[in-house]
């Protein structure tokens, strides 16, 4: 093999292995691996519990049931079923969210670095979107029953339009999908983003930004 042939040998390796390594969480290697929250995670997860300590409880999860507190900025919460709040999920590859709306509110713009998302409305009428990578912007309201899907990493929203509340059930392809929310991301970051950044970016005046902080942390 000349040197140009490994050179492009060492090239494709070094492609292909973040996509194979990145392309979803790790296969489980046991039937069920429940997490130890109070271990460090891992490569793919937490440390499991030992087996004599594992109980039925473990693989049952009643935080779903439960109506989520919409007083807040944005008029929704999200109750989080993933590896943090049901540890039985721990290497599994799974999540689910349950998300509640006040009249009017909105899952403000945010994306999920980890995890293609699919979700159904359980009640009332949600407008989902998601803008893809070339700026087009994907949409329609849904009511109880219809179904959508969110491509991995992409940014989206669901915004109650109907009368009453609403609430809506999202299932993950991975224990722990995160979410980067975006208004949060851009003016709560902890250290801040500088503020010329800011003002250069949204083209607006640091009072702006100033009051939009506020309101945000508030």
């Amino acid at each position: 093999m000349d040197s140009f042939s490994r050179l492009l040998y060492c090239f494709m390796v070094l492609f292909l292995l973040p996509l194979l390594s990145h392309s979803a969480d790790s296969d489980p290697l046991q039937d069920f691996c429940v997490g130890n929250l109070a271990a460090s995670p891992s490569l793919n997860g937490f440390p499991c519990k030992s087996a004599s300590s594992v109980t039925s409880d473990d693989f049952f999860f009643d935080g779903l049931s439960k109506e989520g507190n919409t007083n807040n900025t944005f008029g929704a919460v999200v109750t989080p079923a993933n590896v943090l709040t049901f540890p039985g999920l721990n290497t599994q590859g799974i999540s689910m969210n349950r998300v509640d709306f006040a009249p009017g509110g909105v899952n403000p713009p945010h994306s999920h670095p980890r995890s293609t998302e699919s979700g159904i409305v359980i009640k009332g009428k949600l407008l989902v979107g998601f803008v893809a990578t070339d700026d087009k912007f994907y949409s329609k309201v849904l009511t109880r029953g219809q179904m959508f899907v969110i491509p991995r990493g992409l940014v989206h929203f669901q915004q109650n339009v109907g009368k009453g509340k609403a609430i809506a059930f999202t299932a993950f392809n991975s224990q722990l999908p995160g979410a980067v929310v975006l208004p949060k991301t851009i003016f709560t970051a902890n250290p801040s983003i500088p503020e010329d950044v800011l003002t250069k970016t949204f083209k607006v005046e640091a009072d702006v930004i100033k009051s939009i902080r506020t309101k945000l942390s508030s």
